[in-house]
Order: structure tokens, then C-alpha cells, then sequence
């Protein structure tokens, strides 16, 4: 592990930053444009699919604070962020009784208004820290960091907490989603599960020398 401000230690190959826009290059010139009313689409290996409000949604729950980082697989961190929403596994546990999920479900596609979708192990987005967040710092989220509204997953890098929400998909097996080949089925911050293909830390070089040009991309528009 790394040091961080006053001595925080990092996850192993993790630089701090500041949380700044940032995604995949094809996401640089896309702009997510929430509906006045905006929806959350439930999909996949269920019984009754269906769409709901995201206001209903999200107001059926108690809601959380949580103080955590942002891990970006591209090796920076964004640290002690205050994130603020209602749990995932809380709106599972809604989901379930409402379209009924079949037992072999055991992942979770998440889509975004961009159209950017990752998949996660059902079992790591039930994590009691895993949130729908709407709020950042004691603020709406805004537009550049996922509103109306985003998944928050501390443990896993950040290509799995998807930006501005819109649909959640159900499904038998993995689906690699808009990384494809880049991604991991868990992506845990922990392991260095960066990609399935290489390990951990042979990306590290690979997606340093890259990160300076996405950046640009972003910054740019």
C-alpha cells in the first residue's frame, strides 16, 4: 500500500486525486440529460418486469450517510468522500417482492442514462456500504458525478458504480458490460482485481500511461 494525506494508506498502485468527470473515452462527449420525471427500469431473469419512479424508489427506504473513496482502476483515488442515499440491498429487498427475481439470479447489471452499464456479483452490491446516492459532500449530486442519481460501491473500483442510474437487469450470469475486456466479474480494490485478463499489477503501468490522454478528453469538454 501507498501513503496518502497524514499517512493514509492506499489501496496497493492508488495515487490520491481530486474526484474529477471521468469514464471511459467514448463517455468524454456524452452528456446524460435526466428526464423531468426519470424512471428506473427492472429487467432480466425476473418473473414481472417492471418500471418504477425513482422518486418512489428511493423515498420507500431509510436513508444513509456513508464516508468512503473512489478507487479508479486508472490508479487514482478520491478519498473520504460523503456520499448520501438508501441502501441497495434495501431496494433489493423491494425489487425482489415486486418482480420476483429467480433464485439463479446472482448478478446485477446496472445501466445509466449515458448508456455506460457494469455488472456486479449480486452478493457484493447487498454490501450494507453499496448506496444509490443523490447526494455528494451535503449537495444534489450533480450532473458530472452521476444525477439524478448513481450506485456508490467503496469496496469495488470505480467502473462498477455506474452513473445516473436508469435500469437494473437481473441475470443468470456474468455480463462484462461497457468495459468489456477491461472489466472484472468483482473488481475488488482489495485484490487488485482490475481486469480478469493480467494481474493487478501489471496494469498499473498500462493504465498510467494512458490516463494523462482520457483525462484531456474529459477536461475538454
Amino acid at each position: 500500500m501507498s501513503d496518502g494525506p497524514a499517512g493514509r494508506r492506499l489501496p496497493p498502485g492508488q495515487a490520491p486525486a481530486a474526484l474529477r468527470r471521468f469514464g471511459l473515452p467514448q463517455y468524454a462527449r456524452v452528456r446524460a440529460q435526466p428526464p423531468a420525471r426519470p424512471v428506473v427500469t427492472v429487467t432480466g431473469a425476473v418473473a414481472r418486469p417492471t418500471q418504477i419512479d425513482l422518486a418512489d424508489l428511493m423515498g420507500a427506504h431509510r436513508r444513509h450517510a456513508r464516508r468512503g473513496d473512489l478507487h479508479c482502476v486508472t490508479t487514482w483515488s478520491a478519498l473520504d468522500l460523503r456520499w448520501e442515499g438508501v441502501r441497495f440491498r434495501d431496494v433489493h429487498d423491494t425489487l425482489a417482492t415486486r418482480v420476483g427475481p429467480a433464485r439463479s439470479a446472482n448478478w446485477v447489471t446496472v445501466t445509466g442514462l449515458d448508456g455506460y452499464r457494469a455488472c456486479l456479483r449480486l452478493d457484493d452490491a447487498l454490501h450494507p456500504d453499496v448506496l444509490l446516492a443523490d447526494r455528494l459532500a451535503g449537495a444534489p449530486l450533480g450532473l458530472a458525478h452521476g444525477a439524478p442519481v448513481r450506485l456508490v460501491a467503496p469496496a469495488l473500483y470505480g467502473y462498477k458504480s455506474v452513473k445516473h442510474v436508469c435500469a437494473i437487469e437481473y441475470r443468470r450470469d456474468y455480463d462484462p458490460g461497457s468495459a468489456r475486456w477491461a472489466a472484472h466479474p468483482r473488481g475488488r480494490v482489495a485484490h487488485e482485481e482490475r481486469s480478469r485478463h493480467l494481474p493487478g499489477p501489471a496494469w498499473r503501468f498500462i493504465w498510467r500511461t494512458l490516463l494523462p490522454r482520457v483525462r484531456r478528453r474529459y477536461d475538454e469538454r
